[in-house]
């Protein structure tokens, strides 16, 4: 007995619906990767589940972006406004921009040059030229601020050490001072200590001893 036809409509049940989108999308996966290799083509596919899980699947070879402007172009419809349109016109620019820069680069570099006309050898050497000589002067600026920097620094270790030598100078004087005063206050002490003391008589007697008389 074949296997009967199966109504498409919304799976009720939550668990049969998750289960049947888990299946549907392997398989749809599946074929788009074997038609890519089979035959050759592009193809991007993109799904949605209704948690809003995404799936993606782009062929190897292309992008999905390159994908999407094929079917603009080839479809006819607008898939993008102006505004995005001129947002990708600025890319586009900016990319070319930075390939040329990247070019010049490698050219002030001294490479890929065998193949350079005259004229733009020319203006090569020039640029050079002008680059090299804003180097130098910006190299002489910075040498000068150094030099007033180290001025500076020189002039304010010369203050600074004319100031610690005056303040050692007000220190060793008045320490001196200091000393001088103590000295003369000793002195002045020692010499009231004298005028003060009695004078020390010896006395003699005014008798003979009798004993040595006896």
């Amino acid at each position: 007995m074949g296997r009967g036809k199966i109504e498409i409509k919304r799976i009720e049940n939550s668990s049969n619906r998750q289960v049947t989108y888990s299946k549907r999308r392997n398989g749809i996966m599946k074929k788009a990767k074997e038609i890519t290799v089979l035959c050759d083509a592009k193809v991007s596919l993109i799904i949605f589940a209704s948690s809003g899980k995404m799936h993606e699947y782009c062929s190897p070879s292309t992008k999905l972006i390159d994908i999407l402007d094929q079917y603009q172009k080839t479809s006819g419809k607008k898939l993008w406004d102006a505004k995005h349109e001129n947002l990708s016109n600025e890319i586009d620019r900016i990319k070319k921009e930075n390939d040329n820069m990247q070019i010049e680069l490698r050219h002030l570099k001294g490479e890929d040059i065998t193949s350079l006309p005259y004229k733009e050898l020319m203006a090569l050497e020039d640029a050079l030229e002008t680059g090299l000589t804003c180097i130098r002067a910006k190299q002489m600026d910075v040498v000068d601020m150094a030099r007033k920097n180290t001025k500076f620094l020189e002039d304010d270790n010369k203050q600074l050490n004319f100031i610690m030598n005056q303040q050692q100078m007000s220190y060793d004087t008045r320490e001196q001072m200091d000393h001088h005063g103590y000295q003369r206050a000793a002195r002045a002490a020692a010499a009231d200590y004298n005028s003060q003391m009695p004078f020390a008589f010896r006395v003699q007697p005014m008798q003979p001893n009798l004993q040595e008389r006896m």
